[in-house]
């Protein structure tokens, strides 16, 4: 029997399978950002979600593209996958190809840390410190007129209070729980399934956004058009993705901060190919 996923309406009018309610409006209003600097969609695309979570990006792309796109969209945690999938299901599972595994430098099994009750932040590359919590914490304190509507309330508390019941509630987004994960690359993917082209290739995935593009084969750069990546700026991991991306022919490349991020190491980066539309 098929897990029953409770369901919500986004503001868009689309009627949505979720996992985590509080999620929801967050990874909406986060779609937005994907589409600035540039990056355009239209009828006919071939578009890779890579770090898909529960589909939304890809629901947007096939409104805006009035279903008539071709997507691929990957998401390697098992229980974050079921709700993609039905959510694929519902809509046109044609058109938007789910796959239950993550994008890489080659293919192979790896073991993510998934945060049930924050699915967002499940990555392959988790941190046992407190450094990157307390990192987040900052930012969203620092930030808050610009934080989620369940966040931003805590505007009208004493700083004390605020800072306590942030602590509260990232304890709990950053308890993990082991999963073994499936991983393949870009490269695969475009041989195993005749893939010629990608209009936009739009990559979160919490860390291993370099390991993504580095799982691009030569050959196979110049069938990409337009990148958008979340860049956590570890080990200069900004100027390496830029490098890698010029280098590939990317000409026209643009760095910005969420408000929400400002002032922490978490970019998004917008890459176009001159006169590529």
């Amino acid at each position: 029997m098929r897990t029953l996923f409770p369901e919500t309406t986004l503001p868009n009018g689309m009627k949505i399978f979720y996992l985590r309610k509080e999620e929801v409006p967050i990874l909406y209003e986060q779609i937005q950002e994907y589409f600035k600097n540039g990056i355009e969609l239209y009828e006919g695309d071939t578009v890779f979600d890579v770090g898909a979570n529960i589909g939304l990006f890809a629901l947007h792309v096939y409104q805006v593209c009035r279903k008539n796109v071709s997507i691929y969209a990957f998401e390697p945690i098992p229980a974050i996958f079921d709700v993609l999938q039905r959510n694929a299901e519902r809509f046109d599972p044609e058109n938007i190809k789910v796959f239950l595994c993550g994008l890489s430098t080659e293919c192979k099994t790896t073991t993510f840390a998934y945060h049930p009750k924050a699915t967002a932040l499940s990555t392959a590359y988790p941190d046992g410190s407190n450094e990157v919590r307390d990192q987040l914490k900052r930012a969203i304190l620092r930030n808050l007129k610009n934080a989620p509507p369940y966040l931003r309330r805590l505007r009208l508390l004493p700083p004390s209070l605020r800072s306590l019941i942030l602590n509260h509630r990232l304890r709990r987004a950053f308890q993990i729980e082991p999963v073994t994960c499936q991983l393949r690359t870009v490269s695969d993917i475009l041989r195993n399934h005749a893939v010629e082209r990608i209009d936009l290739l739009k990559v979160d995935v919490e860390k291993s956004e370099l390991d993504v593009l580095l799982g691009i084969e030569g050959q196979d750069w110049p069938k990409i058009n337009q990148v958008v990546v979340e860049v956590h700026d570890l080990e200069h991991r900004v100027k390496k993705i830029t490098a890698l991306l010029k280098g590939h022919g990317f000409r026209k490349i643009t760095l910005e901060q969420e408000p929400i991020f400002k002032d922490s190491n978490i970019f998004n980066l917008y890459a176009l190919r001159q006169n590529s539309r």
